[in-house]
């Protein structure tokens, strides 16, 4: 079971935010100087991973305040995968281009893991008022391993990371859920019960109910054994404005 005991006086530990983007001219720029203001005076760092985007993200993350990494492969898992081999921080904190952690967060991952957890994520609220997506988020409270995705951001110990592999880069579709799956077999796993906020704009794109029956259908075939070349093209073929 989890300490309720935090560290005590020992310095917090370093925190290396890692993005993975890919064409994230649009937002990324806010979203790093958001990081700024909120960790200002901490030690953290702010990494961008990114796959070799065509458009400004690079660029535009650099001007922000970013550490920018450009990684040899393109893919969400080797993406983050090369961002926590480049970090210097002790802790490692997965965050989606279009999420938003709240006030606070770091405190919130500091105190989880010096409670004995051995990696968490955030509840997860959209930006977008629409009863059906505030449903679907209201499902994030439970610990169900079925209702954990990326947009819920996760942080683990890089140590820990480390010890298990990492993401498996052979995963371009669910390779959130594989990976809470492995960091659940080694120890505690925390839902902090406050919100992440994360983008609606692809349900807005592709329609609120027609893209969560797509999502779930993914879900369930690769539960079923699916190979990731056949749900990739699923993907492809479905999602509008889909970023594989």
């Amino acid at each position: 079971m989890p300490s309720s005991s935090s560290s005590g006086n020992s310095a917090a530990p370093s925190v290396s935010i890692i993005i993975p983007t890919f064409n994230e001219a649009d937002s990324i720029a806010e979203l790093v100087r958001c990081l700024r203001a909120a960790t200002v005076g901490d030690e953290v760092e702010i990494l961008v991973a990114d796959g070799q985007s065509p458009d400004a993200t690079a660029a535009l993350a650099q001007a922000a305040g970013a550490r920018v990494v450009v990684c040899p492969r393109k893919g969400r898992a080797a993406q983050m995968n090369h961002g926590a081999h480049m970090a210097t921080g002790e802790i490692l904190y997965f965050l989606h281009a279009d999420t938003y952690p709240p006030a606070g967060f770091l405190a919130d991952i500091r105190q989880a893991l010096a409670q004995g957890y051995r990696s968490g994520c955030y509840r997860l609220a959209f930006d977008h008022p629409h009863w059906f997506l505030r449903a679907n988020a209201w499902f994030t409270r439970f610990p169900w391993t079925v209702v954990r995705f990326g947009d819920q951001s996760l942080f683990v110990s890089k140590a820990l990371f480390a010890q298990i592999g990492g993401f498996w880069e052979d995963l371009l579709v669910m390779e959130d859920q594989e990976i809470i799956v492995r960091l659940k077999a080694q120890g505690p796993f925390r839902v902090v019960p406050r919100t992440v906020t994360t983008s609606a704009r692809k349900y807005l794109d592709n329609g609120v109910y027609r893209l969560q029956g797509l999502f779930t259908s993914i879900a369930v075939l690769y539960w079923l054994g699916v190979s990731q070349e056949n749900l990739v093209r699923f993907y492809r073929f479905f999602i509008r404005k889909g970023k594989l």
